[in-house]
């Protein structure tokens, strides 16, 4: 496959190279393969006139909408391509655009080229659309056609709107179970689906699994591809990409289980760890339905963005991993050692958390929505002996740049501050305060976290972790270990966050409840039971 290569530049935050200038300060440099811009490699694209079987059983998808525009996505199945004789050939898809299934009345049409340096995926930015519309879309190439999906866009960023649905939801590790949650999500058609991270997972783990992984642990550009087409290739899957635009972010799992910048969790140099992230960066894009981000180079990706429907929400989309300072105290839950207590450790990178501070101060939405990956309430336990223990993998690990954000929500007085989370595989609702270690101390925000589609097997409604960690966290008000996700229900007076649950993951088609209500009203941080 024809790639091109780039010098890695200086990476511009010290906090990446930090555990490689402890061990000894080799500077970092490396010429990592970055997928090809197709007006660099590709002259005109080639027009399929037939094609044999089926490209589009990954699915179609659409995501990122504003007041005027919408991502549409679609990958062309590579075997197709193979057997057209289109392995190196940059290739021409249509696109429809309608205002019914029917498509009696097309509204838009185009074509994309899409090229094998993005491994055949197609992405298209349809913009002139009508604010806060529902579209209905489709592709065509070679004679055949995909499925239709519905997406929607945003309501002008001043319009006065009084109701957003959208679900939300995170970790779907496919051989723990089904991603029966999907289903139930398609079926309620959403405003927005925001995903929160672990997509795909990159190695097996757990005890318990009902289907398999096409290989083992993935490192290079062809593994993570083989590991999406994997997950795309579920039904469930893509009928709720079919269903709803998507808003995407990523964790840990989309490249290697917690890693911290260039930091891997093994014996991973920082070299090796840089050249996988950008194999599994550039795979995340060639199958998601973003826009392609500015500044994409090897390893950097800056997928941190804002989408604003309304005057009702704004939701700033976050990227806890690629900046963030190496886990202090060897990671795990460990006591607070000197590497905790440094000041300068960041999750979110300087230039990120300036540019979310920027917006926290100047936002004039009702609801203002931080969409991330890890706890942002403490969630500290104790040991038999008695010792504190601090959960180094998320917000408690960088306990000061923490406190600077909720100090921030306080100061500039953000309206109505919604933390959104997803990574640890059970479903909390807590209140965000000045001190945690006070419960009278004042409450800034509230923050939602939701369970896993399947991460984790069945789960259970209540474990003994759960019992002791809401006996130490009273900010904390509710935990549950089941699947599913959260539907929320925003208007100007009111925040629902809905815990939609099934049973049983290992078995497919399970129906699915809601376990609890949790409401914030507005001007009142801090969630109510429903």
């Amino acid at each position: 496959m024809p790639t091109r290569t780039l010098p890695w530049l200086a990476l511009a935050n010290s906090s990446i190279s930090r555990r490689n200038l402890l061990k000894g300060g080799a500077k970092l440099s490396a010429a990592l393969a970055l997928g090809g811009i197709p007006s660099l490699l590709h002259g005109a694209s080639k027009r399929l006139s037939r094609l044999q079987a089926d490209p589009f059983y990954l699915g179609i998808a659409s995501g990122d909408p504003t007041s005027g525009s919408v991502v549409l996505w679609t990958r062309l199945a590579s075997e197709v391509m193979t057997a057209a004789n289109a392995t190196l050939d940059a290739v021409d898809v249509d696109y429809e655009m309608a205002d019914s299934r029917t498509f009696s009345n097309i509204l838009r049409s185009g074509s994309i080229a899409a090229t094998p340096e993005l491994g055949h995926s197609a992405h298209a930015e349809v913009r002139g659309l009508d604010p806060d519309t529902e579209y209905f879309y489709r592709w065509h190439i070679g004679g055949i056609t995909s499925p239709v999906g519905r997406t929607k866009t945003a309501p002008a960023s001043n319009a006065n709107n009084q109701e957003f649905r959208f679900a939300i939801a995170s970790c779907q590790q496919y051989e723990h179970g089904f991603f029966t949650a999907y289903g139930h999500m398609a079926a309620e058609e959403f405003d927005l689906i925001t995903h929160l991270g672990d997509y795909i997972y990159e190695t097996s783990w757990g005890k318990v699994r009902v289907r398999a992984h096409e290989g083992p642990e993935i490192i290079n550009l062809s593994d993570y591809r083989a590991r999406y087409a994997t997950y795309k290739s579920d039904p469930d899957l893509q009928a709720a990409h079919a269903s709803a635009p998507w808003a995407v972010t990523w964790d840990d799992h989309e490249v290697d289980n917690n890693y911290a910048a260039d930091i891997g969790e093994d014996d991973q140099t920082p070299e090796q760890l840089l050249k996988r992230r950008a194999a599994a960066y550039q795979a995340f894009y060639e199958f998601m339905p973003i826009r392609l981000p500015i500044g994409r180079q090897g390893p950097s990706m800056p997928i941190h963005r804002r989408l604003r429907f309304g005057n009702l929400l704004e939701m700033n989309v976050l990227d806890t991993r690629q900046y963030r300072s190496d886990q202090a105290c060897g990671d795990g839950r460990k006591p607070s050692c000197a590497a905790h207590q440094d000041r300068n450790r960041t999750l979110l990178g300087s230039a990120q958390k300036e540019w979310l501070k920027d917006s926290l101060a100047t936002t004039d939405a009702t609801w203002n929505v931080l969409a991330q990956q890890v706890m942002m309430a403490s969630l500290r336990s104790l040991n038999k002996s008695g010792d504190e223990l601090w959960p180094m993998d998320i917000w408690d690990g960088y306990p000061y740049e923490r406190q600077e954000l909720l100090e921030h929500f306080d100061q500039v007085k953000t309206p109505n501050p919604v933390v959104l989370t997803g990574d640890i595989h059970s479903n909390w609702a807590a209140d965000l305060k000045l001190d945690f270690d006070n419960q009278s101390s004042k409450t800034v925000g509230s923050e939602f976290v939701g369970t896993s589609i399947t991460s984790g097997g069945d789960g259970a409604d209540m474990t003994d972790y759960g019992k002791a960690l809401l006996a130490n966290n009273p900010h904390v008000k509710f935990y549950n270990a089941q699947r599913g996700y959260i539907a929320a229900t925003v208007t100007p007076t009111l925040w629902r966050s809905d815990y939609k649950v099934l049973q049983k993951i290992t078995e497919a088609d399970a129906p699915i409840s809601t376990r609890k209500t949790y409401v914030v009203e507005a001007g009142k941080p801090g969630v109510q039971e429903g």
